[in-house]
């Protein structure tokens, strides 16, 4: 359910993409210095559209550089920084922790527990500084553990469990504009999980895997699957709009409205493409 939250690149003029870039490079900073090398593995651009999110409604200071780093040992890439980016490490850590321990329970994987494992300490400090956001994200990943063990086809509330997740993990601050961010995170929560459901509906389906979308495998859902989709996403607009966002709004409209769509155009095909009609789940 991760790794669709990224902007469709050519479509960004040199300053945005310098700034895009620079954020992704500051939260791998982040994710180094606050919890290892080891930790910079579970980097991922769905939490750098967080921080983007976040620095533009808040406006906080920022650290910016530029410098080799490990993976890129022989040019310099710059970076820049805020208290959100150091968050979004600490929230990203805590994703992958729970997801490796969910993978353990189900799966009995000896990977995910040894991932987890080396996660262990990095996640207790995370733990320790968001308690509310952790508790979230276990308990998310509970109710979607079970709902899959029931076989409940129920693609509403399995997509609410992955909205609860991502409506605590957006709020990092309780002020005035909670309640904003918390609709924006449910809704994308939704959004995303339903997605992840649509691209993996062929594979789910031949190794007899839960996917609350199984009943419409082997159909023609471009058309279905997009309007639902679009549904979803306009909830989550309505609510990005609430926020007077100034800083980044460009770059992050080209990732709500164009990169969250690519791997679905990829394989379901354009809009312009799709067949006309369309149907509720």
């Amino acid at each position: 359910m991760f790794g669709y939250l990224r902007a469709q690149t050519a479509l960004l003029d040199e300053t945005q993409l310098q700034r895009y870039r620079a954020c992704y490079c500051g939260l791998c900073r982040s994710l180094g210095e606050r919890h290892g090398q080891l930790s910079r593995l579970t980097l991922n651009y769905d939490l750098c559209f967080l921080v983007l999110l976040l620095d533009s409604l808040y406006e906080p200071e920022t650290r910016q550089g530029a410098q080799p780093c490990l993976v890129h040992p022989r040019s310099t890439r710059p970076w820049q920084r805020s208290e959100f980016s150091d968050y979004a490490a600490d929230m990203t850590v805590a994703l992958a922790y729970e997801k490796c321990r969910d993978n353990w329970r189900d799966d009995l994987s000896p990977l995910a527990l040894a991932e987890s494992a080396a996660l262990g300490r990095a996640y207790r400090r995370a733990q320790t500084r968001w308690p509310r956001q952790c508790a979230a994200i276990r308990r998310g990943l509970g109710e979607l553990a079970a709902l899959e063990k029931s076989s409940i086809g129920d693609p509403d509330a399995a997509a609410a469990c992955f909205g609860g997740i991502l409506a605590e993990l957006f709020v990092c601050r309780e002020d005035r504009w909670t309640p904003a961010l918390r609709a924006l995170g449910a809704s994308l929560g939704r959004f995303i999980y339903t997605l992840d459901a649509c691209m993996d509906l062929d594979r789910d389906a031949l190794l007899t895997r839960f996917n609350p979308l199984r009943r419409y495998y082997g159909a023609d859902n471009a058309a279905r699957f997009r309007d639902i989709l679009k549904m979803l996403l306009g909830d989550a607009l309505r609510a990005f709009d609430t926020l007077p966002l100034v800083q980044d709004a460009g770059l992050l409209k080209n990732i709500l409205c164009i990169g969250l769509w690519a791997d679905f155009d990829k394989k379901y095909g354009s809009e312009d493409m799709s067949r006309d009609g369309a149907g509720s789940l």
